[in-house]
């Protein structure tokens, strides 16, 4: 791109919708990858996928005596795969359909001495067409997914700021390619009763992702209610007056379909300051959770 980007570019997902519907199914591919070869850890935070300076990777996953990567590279726009002994491949990213990333993706790994075995069949997206049999899903705007990247690396960077004001557990921030969004949970230290699970998820999924009381915040790029980009917090088990509480901007609301508050990302992106304008939400949306919810916030924050 010539000149210096925008920090907070704009991302109205109608103009974008198809490529990240592709996208999204070419980043599920990637990351079963890791969830084929990584240890199970709790709450499935072996899976998601991490923000680099350029796009996206798995970060180093295990393989016998061997790790691999596998990274987007949205600045280049492709596809690289890397092992600890030197080896790599990769092709471009390009309009492509889901069908042909995938065989592409498998031969690449095949002739690394990579072979893995994934199961092919999208998660978390209503009518899933097994990946080797998806030829609707092709588009690929480079100049949309890169915008797409820098709004994540930018929320990394300020959900990052976030998760290091809690001293007590909390994941790391991460892509999941399941939901297609980025997200940092903390977490009260208290078990939570069963999750009554989520449409197009395994219920085995959600009850491990939320066997403990979380408040939880995040961005997305859009979709279903809510068409358009987003950042969200919610809590599980959601505690009383938790939809009625004030949540900082103004602009922020709670959004009953969902179960969560809702800021739209042009709000944080046209702010005068929009660090200030996501933090605010971040830190009021978690206050909304914790207070009503009693956790121990003397013991679990860094003052």
């Amino acid at each position: 791109m010539a000149g210096t980007p925008e920090i907070w570019p704009p991302l109205p997902f109608a103009e974008w919708q198809d490529t990240a519907a592709t996208l999204h199914r070419w980043m599920q591919i990637v990351g079963k990858l890791r969830l084929a070869h990584a240890p199970m850890l709790n709450h499935w935070w072996q899976v998601p996928l991490y923000l680099t300076s350029r796009g996206l990777t798995t970060s180093p996953i295990p393989l016998g005596g061997r790790s691999f990567q596998v990274d987007f590279d949205f600045i280049d726009h492709c596809l690289r795969i890397e092992t600890s002994d030197g080896m790599s491949s990769g092709f471009d990213l390009e309009p492509r359909s889901v069908a042909a990333f995938y065989q592409q993706m498998m031969q690449r790994l095949d002739a690394l001495g990579l072979a893995t075995r994934i199961w092919s069949m999208p998660v978390e997206i209503a009518d899933a067409v097994p990946f080797e049999s998806d030829t609707a899903h092709a588009a690929y705007d480079p100049d949309a997914a890169q915008r797409f990247w820098r709004i994540l690396l930018q929320s990394e960077r300020l959900l990052t700021q976030f998760r290091a004001r809690f001293l007590g557990k909390v994941s790391p921030v991460h892509f999941f390619w399941g939901s297609f969004d980025l997200a940092v949970t903390r977490f009260s230290g208290r078990p939570a009763p069963a999750h009554p699970g989520a449409p197009n998820v395994a219920d085995r999924v959600t009850r491990e992702a939320y066997s403990h009381e979380v408040s939880s915040a995040g961005f997305w790029p859009g979709g279903g209610p809510t068409p358009y980009p987003l950042f969200y917090a919610y809590a599980y088990p959601e505690p009383p007056g938790f939809a009625d509480r004030k949540i900082r901007p103004e602009a922020a609301s709670y959004v009953k379909e969902m179960g969560e508050f809702v800021l739209p990302y042009e709000s944080v992106r046209t702010a005068a300051d929009p660090d200030a304008t996501l933090l605010a939400f971040l830190q009021s949306s978690y206050e909304a959770a914790a207070d009503p919810g009693k956790w121990d916030r003397a013991a679990l924050e860094r003052r």
